[in-house]
């Protein structure tokens, strides 16, 4: 188990989707476990049974796909360098959900934090650095309100690993931002004012409601990063980053006609496929066009 877990394996036994172990007739142990998450766009949870041998060497034998990721979760961004979460072993779809959220809440932290060192390293205005270092800021009490809604519902956030990475040009901030700032953390921002209003859960209502305030200030900078980041890259950089924006838009597209749980529906008021579908195409129309 200790060598499956440095492999990046959650192993909770007690439920074989979750985590087993088997010795086999041949000196080898088969270990079961889980890798990935369930929140946000792209993500999915993988069941994952790795062989062990005698003398320590690890290899996969199957890989199993348990649940698709729910692409309406607001997440912030994401660090380059985040390693996948751990399974959360929780029998309510609303823990689950607001532990995975409380994870990447967390590394969003970092996230801004790498941002604002960039920035300064790129000679950006005082003003994006200090919003860069205010938005880490409101991800330190999203991750707080979070975990205290993950816990109420039976849950843990899983740990957060993140690498460190040496600094990026100019051009690579620019495109990671394109795709978590001006795509996806847009997307979030009115997933979170949506929930604001149709959570039948006060207190998941309450808290969106403040996140979505924040998470609008968040899309704002990422679109002034994006415009001071323009005037500075070639023609040939800023083409890429328009590819990139419309391949994020075309993935969160085919995501989002996944349904989420009926649960984070009704009481979170996560927007079922249709709702979904509408938020994309008003933001194709006024933003990414």
């Amino acid at each position: 188990m200790l060598l499956a877990f440095a492999q990046g394996l959650d192993v909770v036994c007690g439920r074989l989707e979750s985590g087993a172990v088997r010795a086999n007739p041949d000196g080898t142990f088969n270990v079961v476990g889980n890798q990935g998450d369930t929140c946000g766009p792209g993500t999915q949870l993988d069941q994952v049974v790795l062989k062990v041998s005698p003398s320590g060497d690890v290899t996969e034998e199957t890989r199993t796909l348990l649940r698709k990721g729910n692409p309406n979760c607001v997440t912030g961004r994401r660090p380059d360098g985040l390693h996948a979460a751990a399974s959360v072993d929780c029998d309510s779809a609303l823990g689950r959900h607001f532990a995975q959220a409380a994870h990447l809440e967390a590394a969003s932290i970092q996230a801004f934090l790498r941002l604002r060192e960039e920035l300064a390293q790129h000679g950006a205005d005082e003003s994006l650095r200090a919003a860069a270092l205010a938005s880490a800021l409101d991800e330190v009490m999203h991750t707080d309100v979070s975990t205290r809604l993950a816990r109420r519902f039976g849950a843990t956030p899983p740990r957060l690993q993140v690498e460190a990475r040496p600094p990026r040009s100019l051009f690579e901030v620019a495109l990671e931002n394109i795709v978590e700032g001006c795509t996806r953390e847009t997307y979030g921002a009115l997933v979170a004012h949506y929930q604001a209003l149709h959570a039948r859960d006060e207190e998941i209502r309450g808290v969106m409601a403040r996140i979505a305030e924040d998470e609008t200030r968040h899309a704002e900078l990422s679109w002034a990063i994006d415009r001071w980041a323009h005037e500075r890259l070639s023609d040939a950089e800023r083409a890429t980053l328009r590819e990139a924006r419309q391949r994020a838009v075309e993935t969160l597209r085919e995501e989002l006609a996944s349904a989420p749980d009926a649960q984070l529906i009704d009481a979170a008021g996560i927007p079922p496929p249709e709702v979904a579908a509408s938020m994309l195409a008003s933001l194709e129309r006024e933003l990414w066009a």
